[in-house]
């Protein structure tokens, strides 16, 4: 190689190595103002901010927001700043508006127990609230708080238009109803750090608008009661659901999608198309398993007689004579063999 040639490719060489030098100096020299310039941010107090995304009507529970510093300029009035917001008065509050992830909770937008219109954000969409009159019979001794949720039984008795004996009978028709409120409160009374049990008049149930239907047939026919269920039992019905294909969980959602999804089908309602039923019969075996038949609504001959609940005989009866006075017609029974 020629002494020219040589100069040339160490004259290239020195270039690349300044030219290297020179863009390392100019990146860390612009990387560096920007870091000064962030960490000179003034940091103000801790405000409350949403810890994951709460929808509208959503319950203010502890895992659900904290108290994070915000910079000092964009601390607003609306704002929950810590040390002088209560974090206990706010739990059992409800999402008015929708809240997403590390955004600021305002004032205006959550809604407290007893406040206008908190009800109706408790809701969820498409639901409604429904009021049934209870006991301390049928209302669980006041062992029933919001938030629970329950099922609906109704006592009924069926009677005979002649002689024979009614038919009492009791079913579940509505499953995992989640109770809004007992009396005019919505939310637990507590004393001295305890949940005080106290008996109510009242109970508000969220449904849907024809379980809400049914629910106001059903106090017109008989007696409801209510029936607390158990924590486990939603998640067992859930995997049932989900396991029949009922219930159906998109692919590729995210954690938190899904565990608002599984959450969702958990508090739904639940319409009793197999409800369990009891009759007098089951309890004991002088009632009836049965329910009772009518008369001909054309004069014809009298039905059969009751029969007592199991395998019993009919109860067996005399000769049937009919007499009519005026234009009124009736059998009468001449007494048994």
């Amino acid at each position: 190689m020629d002494k020219r040639k040589l100069m040339l490719l160490v004259g290239a060489l020195i270039v690349a190595i300044g030219t290297a030098f020179a863009a390392r100096s100019l990146f860390a020299g612009a990387s560096t103002p920007q870091a000064e310039a962030a960490a000179k941010v003034p940091m103000g107090a801790k405000v409350l901010v949403a810890q994951r995304a709460l929808p509208v009507g959503t319950i203010i529970t502890a895992d659900a927001i904290n108290f994070q510093a915000w910079p000092k300029d964009m601390v607003q009035d609306a704002y929950f700043v810590e040390g002088e917001a209560d974090m206990q008065k706010l739990l059992g509050t409800v999402v008015r508006n929708p809240i997403t992830a590390g955004e600021p909770v305002t004032k205006g937008n959550l809604v407290s127990p007893g406040d206008r219109g908190f009800l109706a954000a408790a809701l969820g969409p498409g639901m409604r609230a429904v009021t049934i009159p209870v006991s301390a019979r049928t209302g669980v001794a006041g062992f029933v708080f919001p938030g629970d949720h329950i099922d609906l039984v109704l006592t009924q008795t069926i009677k005979s238009q002649g002689e024979g004996m009614a038919l009492k009978a009791s079913e579940t028709i509505l499953k995992n109803l989640r109770v809004l409120a007992t009396d005019q409160s919505t939310e637990q009374e507590m004393v001295e750090g305890k949940t005080r049990v106290r008996t109510f008049s009242t109970v508000t149930l969220e449904v849907t608008p024809k379980i809400a239907e049914k629910i106001a047939v059903a106090q017109t026919i008989g007696t409801i009661s209510l029936s607390l269920r158990s924590l486990a039992d939603n998640s067992a019905e859930l995997e049932q659901a989900i396991a029949s294909g009922d219930i159906k969980i998109p692919t590729g959602v995210s954690k938190q999608q899904e565990e608002a999804l599984i959450k969702q089908a958990m508090n739904r309602p639940i319409e009793a198309t197999k409800s369990s039923f009891v009759t007098g019969a089951d309890v004991s075996r002088f009632q009836r398993a049965t329910a009772p038949v009518t008369r001909s609504s054309m004069g014809g001959a009298p039905s059969a007689g009751p029969q007592i609940a199991g395998n019993a005989a009919p109860i067996k009866r005399g000769p049937v004579v009919r007499v009519t006075r005026g234009k009124q017609t009736e059998d009468v029974s001449l007494g048994g063999n």
